[in-house]
């Protein structure tokens, strides 16, 4: 499973005509709201079967698509 293949799938539906690199910030970009930063949890947890407990809603790990692959490969290794 491509974990940053499949977040940027789901972010292009939404960051329409703009490449997002890596390591670029979603928040300092302008890309996300409150709304979005909960569609996201909510993306994470149905696409990967994971859950986002409450100490894992820290927006340093959603800022960026390598801190979000990080979040969901940790997340992974312990419920897998």
């Amino acid at each position: 499973m491509d974990v940053k293949l499949k977040i940027k799938q789901f972010l292009a539906r939404y960051f329409k005509d703009y490449n997002l690199q890596d390591d670029e910030d979603i928040f300092s970009l302008g890309f996300v709201n409150s709304l979005f930063a909960m569609q996201l949890v909510m993306f994470v947890e149905q696409t990967f079967q994971i859950a986002i407990a409450d100490e894992d809603l820290n927006i340093d790990n959603f800022r960026t698509i390598n801190a979000l692959s990080s979040l969901i490969q940790r997340k992974l290794v312990v419920t897998g």
